[in-house]
């Protein structure tokens, strides 16, 4: 059964308590460096959205799992997630970047060059989708953080691709507690209803076993299943 929107505030249902993050951040606070730093601080100045430290070590825990060593990133901002990726993919790895703003592409070697991680990455400035219709061949991991109404859209785009064992991953898929509540006021219209659209047909395909990190906004892991 789903809350009541009426008792419960969608903008502050968390999964996980509050101190449990904090004790989680704590932790993560030993994998500092200069460069995430500043990219963490000029988030919080633009009040620019990124996954967060926390979510930053899962990606790159998963990534390490499976052996990646080509990532597709939907919607990659600076660079944050692709920090986390690049490390894991290994020197002769690559991760394929995305965004629509040329700004955030420059802003990224800015980050990555010094940090020694832009010759992992392949950044194009574009439409997500629009880029990965355009190359060619499957992925280890698809990573999907895009405007959420496309979440659907991408899935689609992306299954067929991932090859066996790899992982489709995708961040808020809880949505600020929205998918949880009666007549959630979303951010934009739709947007709700297309994530919940996006974890239903993830949990409804039988060739993908998926489940949620409910770290931060919810994180969520399907790895395309292997011949018996």
């Amino acid at each position: 059964m789903s809350i009541s929107a009426t008792t419960h505030n969608p903008t502050v249902l968390v999964p996980v308590h509050p101190a449990i993050e904090a004790y989680l951040g704590g932790l993560a606070a030993n994998t500092d460096s200069p460069i995430l730093l500043e990219m963490e601080q000029l988030a919080a100045r633009l009040n620019f959205p990124i996954i967060g430290r926390l979510c930053g070590m899962f990606l790159k825990a998963m990534a390490l799992s499976v052996g990646a060593r080509r990532v597709f990133e939907f919607g990659s901002g600076y660079g944050y997630s692709a920090y986390w990726f690049a490390q894991a993919v290994g020197s002769e790895g690559r991760v394929l970047c995305t965004d629509g703003d040329a700004d955030n592409a420059a802003k990224a070697e800015y980050f990555l060059r010094p940090a020694g991680l832009w010759e992992r990455l392949e950044f194009q400035v574009g439409r997500a989708q629009e880029v990965f219709r355009a190359t060619s061949g499957d992925f280890d991991i698809c990573y999907n953080d895009v405007d959420k109404g496309d979440y659907p859209e991408v899935w689609r785009l992306a299954r067929d691709r991932i090859r066996p064992g790899g992982l489709y991953i995708a961040d808020n898929v809880l949505w600020h507690g929205r998918v949880a509540v009666e007549n959630p006021v979303d951010i934009v219209p739709g947007w709700t209803e297309a994530i919940l659209e996006h974890n239903r047909l993830i949990f409804g395909d039988p060739e993908f076993d998926a489940f949620v990190n409910p770290t931060r906004d919810g994180v969520i892991v399907a790895r395309r299943k292997t011949a018996d």
